[in-house]
């Protein structure tokens, strides 16, 4: 039920997706006797979204978020593991053209292989089933991305796959059994940053204690202020931000977590 209400209510309270509904309300009641209404209804959505595309909105909404935890100090030793997490592969895509395509969160995948590269003895287990409501259930997006860290040059015997997770509380669960972490061992996760704050919180909920590698960062403290030229590109950082807010305030009311916003500090 948690998986079905997070891809239909969830979706539905993303920015672009509710202030789009919020004008075509507005157009369905202009011939009604409600014209007044729709009319502001149109124009609310209308300089909403030129908030939400052209403003630092997303910016500020974003960052709190990627700063959450720092980069990965690696004067710490060597990991014995890794965990990347999925979302940088389309599954029902890769299936239907026969190959790996890589998303807006490809740098999980660069990330994950460089750090293959760079302490040879770690595991590596790539956490992702298929997150699509409707598609090709058979298409998992762990297949694929095994597929690309052995292109990108990662041994086959160092790499597991946790095949069934569909949303992040899955990725959690799933990945402690698959990469089954013994007492002292260190392991990395590797996600967006913006999604490493709520992945945190769910695997330590899960009792798999793991260090953050935060990748794929949408903004910086340098350009917070800075308006966008593209719309697209504010309404995406928008659209991310609320998406993760919205899932902390969920998993926090639920249960699942067990800090609203979790950080770095011991495990």
């Amino acid at each position: 039920m948690f998986f079905l209400l997070s891809k239909t209510l969830g979706t539905m309270l993303m920015p672009v997706n509710f202030l789009i509904g919020i004008g075509l309300i507005g157009a369905i009641l202009l011939p009604t006797r409600y014209a007044r209404s729709g009319r502001r209804l149109m124009v609310a959505s209308v300089l909403l979204l030129a908030l939400c595309g052209f403003s630092p909105l997303g910016r500020f909404l974003i960052l709190p978020l990627e700063e959450r935890f720092p980069s990965w100090d690696a004067a710490r030793g060597a990991p014995d593991g890794i965990v990347v997490l999925g979302g940088a592969i389309d599954p029902d895509l890769s299936a239907a053209l026969g190959r790996p395509a890589l998303g807006r969160s490809g740098d999980r995948i660069v990330a994950t292989a460089e750090l293959a590269r760079r302490y040879p003895n770690a595991r590596v287990v790539f956490s992702g089933g298929n997150a699509n409501l409707v598609g090709d259930a058979s298409a998992k997006e762990a297949d694929y991305g095994l597929t690309m860290l052995e292109e990108l040059g990662v041994a086959r015997e160092r790499l597991a796959a946790e095949r069934l997770s569909r949303n992040t509380v899955e990725n959690a669960e799933f990945t402690k059994k698959v990469a089954d972490p013994k007492p002292g061992e260190r392991w990395l996760l590797v996600t967006s940053a913006y999604h490493m704050p709520r992945s945190i919180g769910l695997f330590r909920k899960a009792g798999f204690q793991i260090e953050a590698f935060p990748v794929d960062r949408r903004s910086s403290k340098s350009e917070v202020f800075e308006f966008s030229s593209v719309s697209t590109n504010g309404l995406d950082r928008t659209d991310i931000a609320m998406r993760e807010w919205i899932g902390l305030v969920a998993y926090r009311l639920t249960g699942k977590i067990d800090d609203f916003l979790p950080g770095p500090g011991p495990n």
